[in-house]
């Protein structure tokens, strides 16, 4: 009895994977005793793997999309599970990022703060929404359910890049 044969056991391995990242996001930034880290101090090794990760995967990304176009599939697919990697590695780093520093307040003031927080609260919201539709992508995909996987890779890929997009923008913005 493999997932893959068994896609309502996948969709409960997908949401209960869906509701732990959720809650491990939560428990670290709003659980955990408050800190506040002024970006002043730099962004850190940790933030800048994080910008780096989010790049990376933009770029994963963008090549699997290339890759599918040019109905060039097993390429595509190595570049999406590369993009699924990179993103994983992210969270952990993520994870380590905010249980040792704490949250970083952005300073800038005016129209910048009102960009700033114009990018955040989507990404923030979407970085949540994100995490079960690329799994249920990615099974998809896997078990080549070619339909169902390119109905929802229509949804998820402009998420998934917004996300990892706006996360090295907000980087610059907190940072530089």
């Amino acid at each position: 009895m493999t997932t893959a044969a068994d896609p309502a056991r996948a969709q409960r391995v997908i949401a209960g994977l869906s509701v732990f990242v959720v809650a491990a996001v939560a428990v670290v930034l709003f659980g955990m005793p408050r800190r506040i880290a002024p970006p002043a101090a730099g962004p850190g090794l940790l933030a800048t793997v994080n910008a780096c990760l989010n790049g990376g995967a933009t770029l994963a990304l963008l090549t699997g999309f290339f890759f599918v176009k040019r109905r060039e599939i097993e390429r595509h697919r190595a570049s999406m599970l590369t993009a699924f990697a990179l993103s994983s590695v992210f969270l952990l780093t993520y994870l380590a990022h905010h249980a040792t520093v704490g949250s970083v307040t952005y300073e800038g003031e005016g129209a910048s703060r009102l960009v700033y927080f114009a990018i955040l609260i989507p990404h923030v919201i979407l970085a949540a929404g994100v995490v079960p539709l690329a799994l249920l992508t990615l099974r998809r995909g896997l078990v080549r359910d070619v339909a169902r996987h390119r109905a929802i890779a229509k949804v998820t890929l402009p998420i998934w890049l917004y996300v990892s997009v706006s996360g090295v923008v907000l980087y610059f913005m907190l940072y530089f």
